[in-house]
């Protein structure tokens, strides 16, 4: 099936409060040249600029896109992380015991995370992802849906090369169960890119902010945000064509609640989206939204001292 089509039928089963919708050594961490962002927005900085080093193994990116978003700057933040040097965790409601949800700075601030982006949609309860969800031994959700892509993360096999994978579950010979037998923690979400490079959304007129996890080329994490809305074709496109490397993404959140914080050293700053079409359709957001569940990193190797 179609990912747009398993997109728009999300849209009807997923109803939620407030929107009825939708569907190494030792790192010594090094300063950028810029200082905080404005909140919701990137940091100030040339849009053709070349990848900028945050820390060892982290590099930041704003592309300047070929067909600009009428609202907004239409720029789109890329943090690239290299999982030699970083672990990917999901941090949660259910995962962590907590009450309930928080900002992604809020999550990185009370569980010392680098940085944190959305782990995905979730159910109406606010506490569940919608489609598989595993972190280690704790599953957040057992239910695996119609969605194709699952990105898996800690090989359970040392001499594995690939520390980080987006698989596609209509590819040949993959299916969660082998990948589960390969990897320790996994998380279903909605395809965006399909492995190597195949934009799997046509046109349309609907358009958000956006969150998104990537792959590129040398199996690198890549963090996606765009507080700009585009529909998800234009920003595949504006994706694959930016010279980032990216091989596949999946789609984590849209609209108002789609975030990325960032925290290194005298470096920090924190985006959140706004616009969603029928839902929220303008760019006056002025705070990050609560949300369930985060993707954050952490150092792989404890920082000298």
């Amino acid at each position: 099936m179609p990912d747009q089509v398993i997109w728009k039928l999300a849209e009807f089963s997923i109803a939620r409060p407030q929107k009825m919708r939708r569907i190494l050594v030792s790192v010594v961490l090094l300063v950028l040249l810029f200082g905080p962002a404005k909140a919701g927005r990137p940091a100030k900085e040339d849009a053709n600029a070349a990848w900028q080093r945050l820390a060892a193994g982290i590099d930041l990116k704003f592309l300047k896109v070929g067909k600009p978003s009428p609202i907004g700057d239409s720029r789109i933040a890329v943090l690239r992380i290299d999982p030699a040097l970083w672990n990917l965790e999901l941090i949660g409601v259910k995962q962590n015991g907590e009450p309930a949800g928080l900002s992604a700075r809020e999550w990185c601030e009370k569980y010392n995370l680098a940085a944190a982006i959305n782990a995905g949609m979730f159910e109406q309860d606010r506490k569940t992802h919608t489609g598989y969800s595993r972190f280690h031994e704790k599953i957040d959700s057992s239910r695996v849906n119609s969605y194709q892509s699952v990105a898996a993360f800690d090989p359970r096999d040392p001499r594995n090369p690939a520390l980080f994978r987006i698989f596609d579950l209509d590819a040949p010979g993959i299916t969660l169960p082998g990948i589960l037998k390969d990897y320790a923690s996994a998380i279903q979400n909605l395809r965006l890119i399909k492995r190597p490079n195949s934009n799997q959304w046509g046109k349309q007129n609907k358009k958000w902010s956006e969150a998104a996890l990537g792959e590129d080329d040398a199996g690198r994490i890549l963090f996606i945000f765009s507080r700009s809305p585009f529909s998800m074709h234009d920003l595949n496109q504006e994706l694959l064509s930016a010279g980032i490397g990216l091989v596949a993404a999946q789609h984590l959140e849209g609209g108002p609640e789609a975030q990325l914080y960032l925290h290194f050293g005298k470096v920090e700053s924190e985006m959140f989206g706004s616009y969603e079409t029928s839902f929220r359709e303008d760019d006056q957001n002025s705070a990050p939204w609560p949300v369930p569940n985060v993707l954050g990193i952490r150092p792989r190797f404890a920082v000298a001292h």
